[in-house]
């Protein structure tokens, strides 16, 4: 059984799909990634994808989309990427919620693609350490 983690932001077009993609990226199948939005946008960021691909992940087949209530309930750890997103508990919660603030919150859709890089990397040192975390709990 592998460990799993949403990661939810506002719009689940920017930020948690790029936590996603990275986590994706890294963990391979050990960890089941899922992301979405409590306010889902209708697409994906330009500039998130961007970022992505020039570090070698991969958004395709992802859409923003609601948290999925089921979902919620069973991972281990529910991500909220920003200050813009609330995620309450539910009963019966397997995991724990955890926020992650960034120094420049503006970078979602605004401002290039050098602020939304400097978020990517702000998000791929985090899920480097989640995944260790997770990995090591399941171990």
């Amino acid at each position: 059984m592998s460990a799993s983690v949403l990661f939810v932001c506002k719009k689940n077009g920017g930020k948690s799909q790029i936590a996603a993609a990275l986590m994706r990226q890294h963990a391979g199948d050990a960890i089941t990634v899922y992301s979405a939005g409590t306010a889902p946008g209708d697409t994906l960021s330009a500039l998130a994808e961007e970022a992505i691909v020039e570090v070698g992940a991969s958004m395709e087949g992802e859409y923003p989309k609601p948290i999925d209530p089921e979902i919620l309930r069973s991972v281990d750890r529910v991500i909220v990427l920003g200050d813009e997103a609330k995620v309450a508990p539910v009963d019966g919660m397997a995991g724990t919620i955890e926020t992650w603030t960034f120094e420049d919150q503006a970078a979602s859709d605004v401002g290039g693609g050098d602020r939304t890089r400097a978020i990517r990397d702000q998000i791929a040192e985090r899920v480097l350490r989640l995944a260790s975390e997770l990995s090591a709990a399941m171990s």
